[in-house]
């Protein structure tokens, strides 16, 4: 654990300015992110006596080595650089939101130059309009299938309906009156985006207009006694008529707003909000907050703002408008409502009034949503009870079996996979605090000595360790480590840094993926495979990193020069989470070479024809549409494709007729 007061920064450095800090670990990586009013007051707080710090706060500055803030103009600013650098660098020690992205939106890509509306989750992308979010997918289809009789606009994925543009006919849902089949040219697209622009806006509210338009339709087809049509226009009426109902209303004069509610304890917190358009309940939406940080409610509820609202910066117009109401309900205040209520402002282009409700349906309201957060805090407890407490004691279970100076908080497992030596490919999986971080999970392709692979598992293990290592190495001397930067030797600070801690807010500060260690390497294997990761470890001068494999028929842990396995209890908790680590490496490493070969057995007899490449091979398949056409091709008529040659041209037909 490091002492704050070696890295404390110089009262007279440190500006009075509004601005955002960034608290650094030993190896650089960002693990807490804060705004201020005033960056010398705000930071003179962390470097206070220890023991009167919270315990969180204690974690935090002492796992830290470095501060560094950046200036700005406001403290609006602050906030949108604050959400920003959050989002980019996911710091351990923020506000953690859980089961965001698992919420499903009806989406309709208005980027697009004829517009598909679907179902869509996960992060939000530019040019597409959201509804919702819904609770279940099949909510959306529903009410999707109704309005599609009124809004016949396209649904389908883009391979359909470049086949049905191809084959001049359209899908199921052309036939019968559920798309108005802009494929095959029945509506223009400029038409075909009114439709869809008409159906944004009925799905955005404003539900009296098209009842009323599609209603006087209806009496002007009774009247010149078109029946069939007036029936067909009243079951539109009626379609609309359910889809409205299906969204409740709660609030009686066309309220915009979004109310949220919170409950917890000092912990973990569940949230939830209510998305209420033309007074109706138009969408729901709930996180699992783990306190990371010493945090008020109030401060919450500013960090939920910035977690809910920082995507609709991307988003201008109706989409901004829709994304952020005229009203935002919360249990409690932020601490700075100026600032961010100029905030939200600014992003919806007109007044936003951020308050408590204190009466009335809106109170009614905000009770209803505090009810159903503490129904997911219940169930989230119920689901994952004693989850955080296992994971710890999992970590605590393999420090002690392999007699390490700390936790293991960041793991790193290696696993080989080929086929008879073929196609061989290695895996790395990484899991801090006992979680799996897929995004930077990692795989190799194996070379060997001679590039034509390794001759077995050992060798394969020593490449992959070494190029991993060598790439540790290298990225953290290319990024300016704190250990080569913050000696007494002269060197420069890190990049982008300016004198006292200060950095620019768009510095290229971040280190390659290598550039962090891990606290343990388990390789699947045993003694061997141990030997040959201890072997290329010691090569490259890494002394600080523990190892250990496990070896699948006993489950034994082998950890280098020990004559004997460590063995772990069947039921223990850390043998559960190596097994986890293991299997998941296996499983990578597995999908990397079935990818490789699969890649492998589909090569092309053009890739040895002598200067034929990549961009040439596409460019003759793309011409003659397919292998067969084009071994019936003659020389003359390849020669003719651009950027081949006679030379060329007699080499592709000699190949393809070998």
């Amino acid at each position: 654990m490091a002492d704050p007061a070696t890295y404390r920064p110089k009262a007279g450095e440190v500006p009075t300015s509004p601005g955002v800090y960034r608290f650094r670990d030993e190896h650089g990586r960002v693990i807490y992110v804060g705004k201020a009013k005033n960056l010398r007051q705000r930071l003179a707080n962390y470097f206070q006596d220890v023991a009167h710090l919270h315990e969180r706060t204690q974690r935090m500055v002492t796992t830290a080595a470095s501060v560094e803030w950046t200036v700005v103009g406001t403290e609006v600013e602050a906030l949108a650089l604050e959400f920003t650098w959050i989002q980019q660098y996911d710091p351990r020690f923020n506000v953690k939101y859980r089961d965001d992205k698992s919420y499903p939106y009806l989406a309709v890509t208005l980027g697009e130059e004829v517009p598909r509306a679907q179902v869509m989750r996960g992060a939000k992308r530019k040019g597409t309009r959201y509804f919702g979010p819904y609770g279940h997918a099949w909510a959306i289809r529903e009410t999707l299938d109704l309005l599609l009789r009124v809004f016949p606009i396209r649904t389908c994925s883009a391979g359909v309906y470049k086949r049905a543009g191809q084959s001049g006919r359209p899908c199921l849902l052309g036939y019968i009156d559920k798309c108005s089949a802009p494929c095959v040219g029945r509506i223009s697209v400029e038409d075909h985006r009114a439709l869809v622009l008409d159906f944004c806006d009925f799905m955005a509210g404003d539900t009296a207009k098209f009842e009323r338009r599609l209603t006087k339709r209806m009496q002007e087809a009774a009247a010149e006694m078109e029946y069939e049509q007036a029936a067909r226009l009243r079951d539109d009426i009626e379609a609309l008529r359910r889809a409205t109902e299906k969204n409740a209303v709660v609030l009686g004069d066309a309220t915009d707003a979004d109310v949220f509610a919170l409950v917890g304890d000092e912990l973990e917190a569940a949230v939830q909000v209510f998305h209420v358009r033309g007074g109706r309940i138009r969408g729901q939406r709930g996180w699992v907050v783990e306190k990371v940080e010493d945090i008020s409610d109030a401060e919450l509820v500013e960090h939920l703002l910035q977690q809910v609202y920082g995507s609709a910066e991307e988003t201008e117009g109706a989409e901004a408008r829709d994304a952020v109401p005229r009203e935002v309900l919360v249990p409690v205040l932020p601490p700075d409502l100026d600032q961010v209520g100029a905030w939200l402002s600014g992003l919806r282009g007109a007044r936003v009034d951020v308050r408590v409700p204190q009466r009335g349906d809106k109170k009614e309201l905000a009770a209803t949503v505090r009810k159903n957060a503490e129904h997911a805090l219940m169930l989230h407890r119920t689901r994952r009870a004693g989850d955080l407490t296992t994971r710890s004691q999992a970590l605590r279970e393999i420090q002690e079996a392999l007699d390490l100076e700390s936790a293991p908080l960041r793991i790193e497992c290696y696993d080989i996979s080929h086929t008879q030596g073929t196609y061989q490919s290695a895996s790395m999986v990484v899991f801090e605090d006992g979680l799996p971080r897929k995004s930077e999970y990692r795989s190799f392709s194996i070379r060997g000595a001679d590039g034509d692979g390794a001759r077995d598992d050992t060798e394969a293990m020593h490449e992959v360790i070494t190029r991993r290592f060598r790439r540790y190495l290298a990225d953290r001397l290319r990024s300016n480590d704190v250990e080569i930067s913050a000696g007494d030797d002269g060197e420069d600070d890190p990049a982008g840094t300016l004198p006292g801690g200060e950095v620019a807010a768009d510095a290229p500060q971040e280190k390659g993926r290598f550039a962090y260690p891990p606290s343990l390497v388990v390789v699947d294997g045993g003694p061997p495979q141990v030997a040959a990761a201890k072997r290329a470890m010691e090569e490259l001068g890494i002394t600080d990193v523990a190892l250990c494999g496990l070896a699948k028929r006993l489950e034994e842990v082998w950890v280098p020069g020990e004559e004997y396995p460590v063995i772990l209890q069947r039921s223990s908790e850390g043998l559960y989470l190596l097994q986890r680590v293991r299997d998941e490496a296996h499983r990578f490493a597995i999908t990397q070479h079935r990818r490789r070969r699969s890649k492998g057995m589909t090569a092309s007899v053009l890739d040895d024809v002598p200067g034929l490449g990549p961009a040439r091979k596409k460019m003759l398949l793309t011409h003659f549409g397919s292998l067969k056409r084009l071994r019936a091709a003659s020389v003359e008529e390849i020669a003719s494709v651009r950027g081949m040659g006679d030379k060329t041209a007699q080499a592709v037909v000699a190949a393809l007729n070998a």
